[in-house]
């Protein structure tokens, strides 16, 4: 029997429910069925209530660490675990280091990269990190497009996916229970919108009220839900209770503030009419993927990993309302010194709304179907498993072949 080939994962916990995390989770999950890959991780997290090594199963065991390691954690796990492949997933500046000491860690194995970038200018400021990396795949379209064709080589497309046992489409009865239980009977006839993020700044939580106001408006009647699936008392984002109070719109507003797992996230996409998001910069935007696999379609700016997702490549048009962006701002600190942040108008978003309100159930029906069309097509969770399966292992015979100098004292 052939030896599996050891990778060493450096990403958020793969149990966490973070979207990393999570991300991690299903791409290793995905590539042990292949039957050649063994996986360690040192699985990242602020904090960790137990810190003890985890054994999902003999070919892949996590190691809870707080942050992203640094120089002496890896070096340790070099000379132990001796893997063939050392992986990393998140943004380059938790990295730092680890890029440091790529010389050494190049004396063992390559280092392979699952990336993304939000927007554009080209950021020349990373070339450092790109340069030391063996294989960049990028998750985002938008990322790929940037740094194509400065590293044709080693540069690829393989976009997050989802196995298609986690979100899909329920039966419609289904549906009118499942929301007559979620929102009550007084609401099963609503027309429902969903927005699932993180209640931080770059989301834009207010503007997605005030938009929904505005939308209200429009519409003349009060027979619309919006539901917000996050924490209205989030530190990093402003009290969402006293926003919808100070609009008016309480009664409009149903929030989820509980730690769902898939199967009621699941029932949350099914329940609404769209997806709305409003990232004034996004790498990718997993809710709004999650909400095509149900057929729901979304409404979102084509900002950053955004794009690829509302816009229908196949088929033309959009998967929902794809909206243009009204307003760029260049932004920076001393370790991103450029970075653009795409604003679309509140104004704009009650319009795509009011579109999708519009709609009649034959319309719906052709949309979501559309929409289902395209998630299986674009976003195969096999295509991606394969695609990591087949980059890695042309990387590592890359490696393994280029002739590499050394220095021994004798």
């Amino acid at each position: 029997m052939q030896k599996k080939l050891k990778v060493l994962v450096l990403s958020d916990h793969a149990l966490s429910t973070s979207g990393v995390g999570t991300q991690t989770r299903h791409l290793i999950n995905g590539l042990l069925k292949k039957n050649r890959w063994t996986f360690r991780q040192f699985g990242a997290a602020l904090k960790h209530s137990d810190y003890r090594t985890v054994v999902v199963n003999d070919d892949f065991i996590i190691k809870p660490i707080d942050g992203f390691g640094n120089p002496e954690m890896l070096r340790v796990a070099l000379a132990t675990e001796k893997p063939d492949i050392l992986f990393i997933f998140t943004d380059p500046r938790f990295f730092t280091w680890l890029f440091e000491i790529e010389d050494e860690i190049h004396q063992i194995c390559p280092i392979v990269w699952w990336h993304v970038w939000d927007n554009y200018p080209y950021p020349k400021f990373n070339e450092k990190y790109y340069e030391a990396t063996d294989l960049l795949n990028c998750h985002s379209h938008m990322t790929y497009n940037m740094i194509k064709d400065r590293f044709p080589s080693k540069t690829n497309w393989i976009p997050h996916a989802l196995p298609e046992d986690v979100f899909f489409p329920l039966e419609k009865e289904k549906i009118k229970e499942y929301k007559m239980q979620l929102l009550g009977k007084d609401r099963k006839d609503h027309f429902t919108a969903i927005w699932i993020n993180r209640n931080a700044k770059r989301k834009r939580p207010n503007d997605v009220l005030l938009s929904w106001k505005l939308f209200l408006e429009k519409t003349k009647n009060k027979k619309a839900t919006l539901i917000m699936h996050t924490d209205p008392l989030d530190s990093e984002g402003p009290n969402l209770f006293e926003t919808s109070k100070m609009l008016g719109i309480e009664e409009n507003v149903f929030f989820s503030n509980q730690r769902l797992d898939f199967e009621k996230i699941n029932i949350l996409y099914n329940v609404s009419d769209v997806c709305l998001t409003m990232s004034y910069a996004e790498d990718f935007g997993r809710g709004t993927l999650e909400s095509m696999m149900t057929g729901t379609p979304v409404i979102a700016p084509k900002t950053g990993g955004l794009t690829k997702q509302v816009v229908n490549s196949i088929e033309g048009g959009a998967n929902g309302v794809a909206l243009d962006i009204d307003l760029k701002t260049m932004v920076g600190s001393q370790t991103v010194p450029y970075i653009y942040e795409d604003y679309v108008s509140n104004e704009k978003f009650a319009w795509a709304l009011y579109k999708m309100f519009k709609m009649n159930d034959k319309q719906k029906n052709k949309l979501s179907k559309k929409v289902l069309r395209y998630v299986k097509k674009e976003f195969s969770y096999q295509k991606t498993i394969d695609m990591w399966d087949e980059t890695m292992l042309k990387t590592l015979k890359e490696f393994k072949e280029y002739k590499r100098w050394s220095i021994e004292t004798i």
